[in-house]
């Protein structure tokens, strides 16, 4: 007689579709938010590498500003502007006027001069003028043969540039009162400050606005008058 064992049957049983898609939607809600965190994190250091730069090229850009604004009225020949005993005459800077600025009034464009020559001639040339203003979001400099962009219209869109003048006088002293008594006639001394602001956005993110803004003693005073004989 054979002896049949029965062993229990096991089932297989596998995820059921409802199961399957449950676990599709979590992991495409993780993939989700992983993405997004990772975009986010992009455009963060995205603009972050903007903002630098545009504050960068803006800090650039005042800073030479202000360095070649301290250079206005440089003249080689510059004893001949100061009353001494025993002078016959004194003659005036060519190379002191400040064009397109006034005391006080903010301006978006400004020119002057210095002596660039190895030789002073006493003369304001071409090659002695410089400047600085805005044009259609570029800041522009003249360098005596014309204007040049100095900031890259390709990354940086320049929305305000200022110039301001700030000036005193400083009464000079003299051995001899004016004719018929007092100072009034004695010479002055304008000691002037120019202050440099520029603001921008960049190009590709308007969102991006940085500014810069530099302040500037100009090294060449202004003389007037004389002191009476």
């Amino acid at each position: 007689m054979s002896l049949t064992h029965k062993h229990p049957s096991r089932s297989q049983r596998g995820l059921s579709l409802v199961e399957l898609m449950v676990g599709v939607a979590v992991g495409l809600f993780v993939v989700a938010g992983a993405t997004l965190v990772v975009s986010n994190q992009l455009g963060d250091n995205r603009r972050l590498m903007l903002e630098t730069q545009i504050q960068q090229d803006l800090r650039a850009a005042a800073d030479l500003i202000a360095r070649d604004l301290r250079r206005s009225g440089y003249w080689g020949s510059a004893e001949a502007g100061v009353w001494h005993a025993g002078a016959v005459s004194v003659s005036s800077n060519p190379y002191t006027p400040l064009t397109g600025v006034v005391h006080g009034t903010p301006a978006s464009a400004v020119q002057f001069g210095y002596s660039r020559g190895a030789v002073e001639n006493n003369t304001l040339d071409a090659t002695d003028q410089s400047g600085f203003r805005l044009n259609n979001g570029v800041v522009q400099m003249f360098t005596g043969g014309g204007w040049q962009a100095l900031t890259d219209a390709n990354t940086l869109r320049v929305t305000s540039f200022q110039v301001q003048l700030n000036d005193h006088n400083v009464a000079l002293s003299c051995f001899n009162e004016c004719p018929g008594g007092g100072t009034a006639c004695y010479p002055q001394q304008t000691v002037r400050n120019i202050t440099v602001l520029i603001e921008g956005t960049a190009v590709h993110d308007a969102a991006v606005r940085r500014g810069a803004q530099s302040t500037a003693r100009l090294r060449n005073d202004v003389l007037t008058g004389a002191c009476p004989a």
